[in-house]
């Protein structure tokens, strides 16, 4: 069987490595190298990076509208997970395309289907192998399989969907002419927008939602209030009324602070432009007790 491959992040490497041991491998696209850091260094996605390695062609177009590689190389199946671009007509029309989406569709179609789940607080997620049309993510589903959220964080999830994706994709290539596709339903969709850095802020109003943020906004873009970033913390309890920012203990291994509804514990923070210290420390340096506004 042979396919070509389309995908960029860590997510799509997983799938990628199970379709290579499976099945021959014509060619792979990705997103062009994009500059990194502060010194802006070109650095290839981590789908480049492992087809690089495994010695598979790739392309990394900005379109695909004028594409004439695909056509050529007459796949049996293209298979997309989270490549970045969405697929024309042209490329539609060459073989069928399928889709690994990580929602259980039609919930969260769009750029940010896990960091979704968790912020809305969903018992459960999954992966969803779908036959691509000319929508978002609005094509006909062939498999699905889930997994529960619990408390795992964005990072968690990125890798066990992954995990089940790469397996998912192998039976549903295998069993495609067995699968009877079926049909999303609109009524039932929900989108999920591309997530900015100014949706890590965070006010101290409820502690449910910055523990669900502090979840899914792993690695990026964290957490942060006016003061300073919360790279680690706690969810105390969710329903106790308090003062937000006020110091209401002071552990060994971090700090209590109250929101309106709620307390979460401070672990560690950073202030912007300095190095990352224990939530203790910093207001040891502020001279804050119990009773005090960390917020002030």
């Amino acid at each position: 069987m042979n396919i070509v491959f389309m995908g960029s992040p860590d997510y799509a490497v997983k799938i990628l490595d199970s379709l290579n041991k499976n099945f021959n491998i014509l060619a792979v696209y990705t997103q062009p190298d994009k500059p990194v850091g502060r010194k802006k260094v070109l650095t290839p996605t981590p789908v480049k990076k492992y087809a690089t390695e495994k010695n598979l062609k790739v392309y990394t177009p900005t379109s695909l509208k004028d594409d004439e590689i695909i056509e050529k190389l007459k796949p049996d199946f293209i298979v997309v997970a989270a490549y970045g671009l969405l697929l024309p007509e042209n490329i539609l029309s060459v073989a069928p395309c399928i889709n690994l989406h990580a929602s259980l569709l039609p919930k969260y179609r769009g750029a940010s289907p896990i960091q979704s789940a968790i912020l809305n607080g969903d018992e459960y997620t999954g992966v969803t192998s779908m036959l691509m049309d000319r929508g978002l993510d609005t094509g006909d589903i062939l498999v699905w399989d889930y997994t529960k959220v619990d408390r795992k964080t964005s990072i968690d999830l990125f890798n066990e969907l992954a995990d089940i994706a790469s397996k998912q994709i192998i039976y549903t290539l295998k069993n495609f002419n067995k699968i009877l596709p079926l049909k999303q339903s609109d009524l039932k969709a929900s989108y999920s927008r591309k997530i900015k850095k100014e949706d890590g802020y965070v006010d101290f109003e409820n502690a449910l939602i910055i523990d669900r943020k502090y979840r899914a906004f792993m690695p990026w873009p964290g957490i942060f209030c006016d003061k300073f970033k919360i790279n680690k913390m706690e969810l105390i309890d969710t329903d106790s009324s308090n003062k937000k920012g006020e110091i209401i203990e002071i552990e060994d291994d971090g700090i209590v602070v109250g929101c309106n509804k709620g307390k979460i514990k401070l672990i560690k923070i950073q202030v912007p432009g300095k190095k990352e210290i224990d939530a203790k420390s910093y207001i040891n340096g502020k001279r804050l007790k119990i009773g005090d506004n960390i917020l002030d």
